[in-house]
């Protein structure tokens, strides 16, 4: 595995906007067994030459024109964001041409309004996020939707009594706010209950702490973190980390009301007036193709990456967290990074209803024309990017996630 190291910058915003969308938790040897082959000489005998003239010089390739480009992430370095680390690493940005320079987001970075501000070529953010500033008169447009699902759920224990949403009629409901609610309050309505009547909505923090203390019937949880945080802990009836017979589960891809999540975004006029981002934007969609096939693929040598520039968060919770978000990506029927018209349409049916929106948002806040030329490419060269015989791995999880 070829490393290549990288930088990781922090940009400051000065003013606030949404919070990023996922949450997230606040060395290692790996050893690869290489067998180097080398072929024994060859014996060669030069034919007799009347006259001795002089060998050609040699000749060297022009380097490749490196491009620089900066990706502004939506929450700190984790799995979520593991095919664009893997895409450095593994040199498929370097070799598309691209110097890829990665910058993590925080709570208080909003990644389109970076990319807005040219802090960043392309920008990673939740659907609705993206919607938001477009709708306020930012011009950006989704180019690339990774998450073909919603990695929201609403998590209680097996003995509240709440099996489905209906069961959350007079139950403290948690949710973190900030816009990552709406999930939950369009399910509440499509099953007949009224958010501000009919449960207590309770604001919780980025953790489970609230749920196994008791403080909230349910809480909000992301499948690829918060969820994991539950069964790292020690269940104490039992003296063993809790485990999933222990939940009950309501998944909002399951109710009709999941929004798309995690995509990748650019520059609308840079990309209408500006033929060589255009080109770059084809490249890095490709290059981040790529890094999450290598991912799908490769997913123990994907969470040392990951491990390597994010060592806060444990081995096991980050094998957890990558083995979900392949969940959340694979398989991907019409390539990955395609936006599919009807879960699009359901998004923003939930966001105008919600009041995330106005209104349905105007042309162009995506286009499937850059990921399916990336797409093209692909498929040439033989890359499976539709992923269906994927399957979710068993991942042991060790408590505290280490």
């Amino acid at each position: 595995m070829k490393k290549r190291p990288f930088r990781l910058v922090m940009v400051a915003i000065l003013s606030l906007g949404l919070i990023a969308a996922a949450c997230g938790s606040d060395d290692d040897d790996s050893n690869d067994d290489t067998t180097t082959t080398t072929a024994a000489p060859v014996a060669t005998t030069a034919a007799p030459a009347a006259t001795t003239t002089a060998a050609p010089a040699a000749t060297t390739a022009e380097p490749m024109q490196m491009t620089p480009v900066r990706l502004q992430l939506q929450w700190f370095t984790q799995a979520q964001f593991a095919g664009y680390y893997a895409a450095v690493d593994q040199g498929f940005y370097e070799d598309l041409g691209l110097d890829v320079e990665i910058i993590q987001g925080a709570v208080e970075i909003v990644p389109i309004t970076v990319l807005d501000s040219g802090g960043a070529d392309f920008a990673i953010s939740w659907v609705p996020r993206g919607l938001v500033p477009r709708e306020e008169g930012v011009n950006v447009t989704n180019i690339g939707q990774i998450f073909q699902r919603s990695g929201t759920l609403q998590v209680a224990l097996a003995d509240s009594g709440i099996d489905s949403v209906t069961d959350l009629e007079g139950k403290k409901v948690g949710n973190w706010g900030f816009g990552n609610e709406f999930e939950l309050l369009a399910g509440l309505r499509r099953n007949g209950l009224d958010p501000s009547n009919d449960v207590e909505l309770i604001q919780q923090a980025f953790d489970m702490t609230a749920l196994l203390n008791g403080d909230i019937d349910a809480a909000q949880a992301m499948i690829y973190n918060e969820y994991a945080q539950v069964l790292e802990t020690e269940n104490p009836d039992t003296g063993e980390l809790y485990q999933p017979s222990d939940m009950n589960i309501i998944n909002w891809n399951d109710e009709g009301t999941a929004m798309l999540q995690d995509a990748i975004w650019a520059d609308a006029d840079r990309l209408a007036d500006d033929p060589a981002y255009r080109d770059t934007a084809v490249r890095f969609v490709q290059g981040s193709i790529m890094g999450w096939v290598w991912c799908r693929d490769n997913a123990e040598e994907c969470v040392e990456v990951v491990l390597d520039n994010a060592p806060t968060l444990g081995r096991s919770h980050q094998t957890w967290q990558l083995n979900e978000i392949n969940g959340l990506i694979w398989p991907s029927p019409n390539g990955i990074g395609t936006i599919d018209q009807a879960l699009w349409d359901q998004t923003i049916d939930v966001a105008v209803a919600e009041g995330i929106l106005q209104s349905e948002p105007t042309a162009g806040a995506f286009t499937n024309d850059i990921v399916s030329e990336a797409l093209d490419n692909l498929r040439a060269d033989g890359v499976d990017v539709v992923g269906s015989s994927w399957q979710r791995s068993t991942v042991t999880l060790i408590e505290g996630g280490n």
